[in-house]
């Protein structure tokens, strides 16, 4: 290693560049050499804890209360999920919360991250790396492939050239053979008419002497020729030969030459997995004995016909919504504050609204029959109905569309699903060909499960009715043995990472838990939900209720 590398290894004073200073700012993050310790003291902007080198970053930095500014926050709330200082303990919002010494949390916290950090460096990048492999190969294979396959159209070219060449000589040479006949028979009857007319320029003639003659034996003799001459040779017509060139139809010719096989490109959801031991393996989350709420927000929609219908989670910090009589829809932070609104192009009301893979926003227009996509503020138009209307609506893994349609007639209801602009699947009649979902009701919430089940929540069936892939019935649920006949009220459906699915049950002001093969898990019902109507998950797989007459938004913990 030679002087320059050693050199930028020493660590430095961040004041003044000295080499290997003896004391650290805990709460600036620098290194100080004992000079320059003093003037970094004097600046009282901030607070400062300066400790020897070798007890770097062993002091706490606190933060600070967002309420009570000149104040640090030493403990947590954990089912406010906010940090308090001493102030915020004693004025009694969090009485009943006991909150927790700060330190248990940040101890937690980062056992947590170290076990992040082994499982990301010994599990995940050498598998991402695995994957990136794999696709170099991929790659490697199709250009391959496009050689090989480039080499044999080519070769084909060839024989379709040779065929064609053998083919217009064929044609050249059947002419030839008809020109030749035609041009016999013609030779032939202009030699009779040629050899014709010396015969009648001889008699003429041969009569003109035998007029001018007085042998009276010879005249007597003459046997006139007239007939024989009035009987003109037939009319010999030879119809030319045409070239009629069959018409070339570039899409049979195209077939005709030959195809590519149709082009397969499969999306596994699961295609990689995770070697993992089994002490590292992850096991199911169980549920929580008691879902805690973890924050509300208060938003705009509220009361009898300006309630608050579908959420919808942007991120883990910040949520879409829309509601009854509002032309905008809402992104909220979960601390309440209102980021942005955006109105609906027609100024119609969402129907219902969700977030692709990429971020952006997605909304159904009921009256103007169209899907929507919102990129920043820029909106468009991607799918218009004609004969149906769009109800509910999801983005799936591959980021298609689900979207629950309703024919204008109020008879049939299906559910389609959409790839950009273009209709992929529709799905509407059961194995025997009666309809999987009611006609009556609009609100049917749709959502897909990780297992790529499509689950609807028919409020008008009062079931929830789940489909697989391939838009075969996998089951109906209408609620656990328990639940009095026709009081289910299925609205917002989810699904969580593992592939449990919940839906809010209006009626009774809970959410019920089902497994993927539908059978029922628990209750979410003491969290004094009010009217729950749309639901969401985020990835941490804490669950985001809408609240319909109240406009709160709840945040839930209900798994480990």
């Amino acid at each position: 290693m030679d002087n320059e590398q050693k050199a930028q290894d020493v660590v430095r004073c961040d004041v003044c560049d000295t080499p290997v200073p003896l004391l650290h700012c805990d709460f600036c993050q620098i290194y100080l050499c004992k000079a320059c310790v003093g003037g970094h003291m004097l600046d009282l902007s901030k607070k400062h804890q300066v400790v020897p080198f070798q007890e770097r970053r062993s002091s706490l930095n606190y933060p600070y209360c967002s309420e009570h500014v000149k104040e640090q926050c030493k403990h947590f709330c954990q089912q406010c999920d906010i940090s308090l200082c001493v102030y915020c303990i004693t004025n009694g919002n969090h009485q009943n919360h006991n909150p927790v010494d700060i330190c248990s949390i940040l101890k937690r916290k980062k056992i947590e991250i170290q076990e992040d950090i082994e499982e990301l460096d010994e599990s995940f990048s050498p598998k991402y790396k695995e994957i990136v492999n794999n696709i170099t190969l991929q790659k490697t294979d199709l250009n391959k492939n496009s050689e090989k396959l480039t080499s044999a159209i080519d070769k084909h070219g060839e024989v379709w050239h040779r065929e064609i060449d053998t083919i217009i000589q064929k044609l050249k040479s059947d002419l030839d053979e008809v020109d030749a006949k035609h041009l016999a028979l013609l030779n032939k009857q202009e030699d009779e008419i040629t050899r014709t007319i010396s015969e009648i320029t001889q008699s003429i003639a041969d009569l003109k002497k035998l007029l001018d003659s007085n042998d009276v034996s010879r005249v007597s003799a003459y046997k006139s020729r007239i007939a024989e001459f009035r009987r003109l040779p037939p009319k010999l017509t030879v119809s030319l030969p045409n070239f009629t060139p069959q018409k070339i139809n570039p899409e049979q010719l195209y077939q005709q030459f030959g195809s590519l096989s149709a082009i397969s490109i499969t999306t596994e959801e699961h295609g990689y997995t995770m070697e993992t031991s089994e002490a590292g393996s992850s096991p199911l989350k169980p549920l929580l004995d008691e879902p805690r709420i973890i924050s509300t927000i208060q938003t705009q929609y509220r009361g009898l016909g300006n309630g608050l219908l579908s959420v919808t989670c942007h991120n883990d910090e910040e949520i879409w919504t829309c509601g009854d009589n509002n032309k905008m829809m809402s992104l909220y932070k979960l601390k309440g504050e209102v980021m942005k609104s955006i109105q609906t192009n027609s100024k119609n009301d969402p129907w219902d609204i969700a977030v692709t893979r990429t971020g952006d926003l997605v909304y159904s227009d009921y009256n103007a029959r169209t899907v929507n996509i919102v990129n920043n503020t820029q909106k468009q138009t991607v799918i218009r109905l004609r004969g149906w209307k769009p109800l509910n609506i999801c983005s799936t893994s591959s980021d298609n569309l689900l979207i629950v349609i309703y024919s204008d007639n109020g008879k049939e209801t299906k559910v389609v699903c959409y790839s950009g602009s273009t209709e992929t699947q529709s799905i509407q009649f059961n194995d025997k060909g009666q309809p999987l979902y009611s006609s009556c009701g609009n609100y049917k919430y749709i959502s897909e499960n990780r297992n790529l089940d499509i689950c609807v929540s028919d409020r008008g069936a009062r079931a929830v009715v789940v489909v697989n892939q391939a838009g075969k019935l996998r089951f109906t649920y209408t609620g656990p043995p328990i639940t009095p006949k026709g009081t289910f009220s299925p609205l917002g459906i989810s699904t969580d990472s593992q592939s449990r699915i919940l839906t809010a049950d209006y009626n009774n002001k809970r959410i019920h838990i089902l497994d993927q093969d539908g059978q029922f898990l628990r209750y979410i019902d003491n969290c004094r939900l009010q009217c729950p109507w749309g639901v969401c998950v985020d990835t941490r797989d804490n669950l985001v209720v809408a609240e319909h007459y109240t406009g709160e938004v709840k945040k839930i913990k209900y798994i480990m």
